[in-house]
């Protein structure tokens, strides 16, 4: 994660009078990267981030050598992973992605943990000091708006990961969640399934509606009208699938399929079914999405959408320093919106109805 400075690092970031570039960065309240963009007239900077950064030039009576800004555009390049996901199989599998491709690539990572949405200013103040010149947000932060704004405002390029709605001031890397739903709910009713219970995700994330509009697009498309009691509220949690399945399997006329918006609530209902003396997949058939390691974990192992979680945090990575260096350039730069693509990876949890086919 976090090292300590190179020499080159302390040398590019230190002017004269021992005002370095941090003071002037924290001073503004922008980061160290932004002030060198200012200081080398850079046009990539807004007006408002170009003045607060001369005012604190000026208060601070920093003066940048020739030596330390030749220094400066050679030096490492720091990201920041900013994170706040309940779902510690997901975060593994996008902190090993993003490791593996900042190590790849001579990127140093800092990570830092958001608690709470009233803890997120806190949580980009506290990697804006660190001195990262862009930060990756996997979700649920990738449809934080304020975070992206106040990156933006402080000169700092994001990657939003996963999320279902882009947005205009970050690169996005995504699936097309919608699309993804939509083929796991035909492959259930392909297998005869028409009573399919759906567990949605947190309603905090773009991604959660746009499952559930791929899941009902599907039973539409298969004549066959909604019925809301077999849609229940999940968080992407595994003990609010535990709940989940309880109401689900709980009807009097029980869904013969489940099919959870994540392999954590997925996994969730699979423990209620055994716990209810269910057989998987005999008397209930379970899907998840994602396809992190908890899918081969549990028993039986999950049929689920393989979303490439790995691939698309180092994507991100790439993305991101490229911005990076092509500020460092002064060359323009737009925000990118990347789609990867996602396989139904089925395994043993899903299989016909016991009663076949109904209408």
């Amino acid at each position: 994660m976090e090292g300590k400075a190179t020499l080159n690092q302390k040398v590019s970031r230190r002017g004269q009078g021992g005002r370095t570039i941090n003071d002037v960065a924290r001073h503004a309240g922008v980061s160290p990267m932004t002030v060198s963009r200012v200081i080398n007239g850079e046009t990539s900077v807004r007006d408002a981030t170009r003045e607060k950064v001369a005012e604190a030039i000026r208060h601070l009576g920093y003066a940048p050598n020739a030596a330390a800004r030749s220094l400066a555009s050679a030096r490492t390049v720091r990201i920041g992973l900013l994170y706040s996901n309940p779902s510690a199989a997901y975060l593994s599998e996008f902190l090993l992605g993003s490791l593996d491709q900042c190590s790849r690539a001579g990127i140093q990572l800092v990570v830092e943990k958001c608690d709470s949405e009233r803890g997120e200013r806190q949580a980009v103040e506290r990697l804006i000091a660190t001195g990262v010149d862009g930060v990756i947000l996997p979700p649920p932060l990738c449809d934080s708006h304020d975070i992206v704004e106040w990156l933006e405002a402080a000169g700092l390029p994001a990657v939003v990961v996963a999320t279902g709605e882009p947005p205009r001031a970050a690169s996005a890397i995504r699936i097309d969640d919608e699309r993804a739903a939509a083929s796991m709910t035909r492959h259930l009713l392909e297998l005869g399934h028409r009573r399919i219970g759906f567990v949605t995700g947190h309603p905090n994330q773009t991604a959660s509606g746009l499952r559930l509009k791929g899941y009902l697009a599907a039973l539409a498309d298969a004549g066959i009208t909604p019925d809301p009691e077999l849609q229940v509220q999940g968080y992407f949690t595994y003990v609010s699938g535990l709940d989940a399945a309880d109401q689900l399997l709980n009807l009097s006329s029980r869904p013969t399929a489940i099919f959870a918006s994540n392999d954590d609530m997925a996994a969730a209902a699979i423990a209620v079914a055994h716990r209810r003396g269910l057989d998987v997949p005999r008397d209930v058939t379970v899907v998840g999405f994602d396809d992190t390691a908890l899918a081969t974990t549990v028993w039986p192992p999950l049929t689920t959408i393989r979303q490439p979680v790995a691939e698309m945090s180092r994507e991100a990575v790439t993305v991101l320093a490229d911005a990076i260096r092509r500020a460092a350039a002064g060359k323009a730069h737009r925000p990118t919106n990347a789609l990867m693509g996602f396989t139904l990876i089925r395994r043993q949890s899903d299989g016909r109805p016991q009663e076949g086919p109904s209408g």
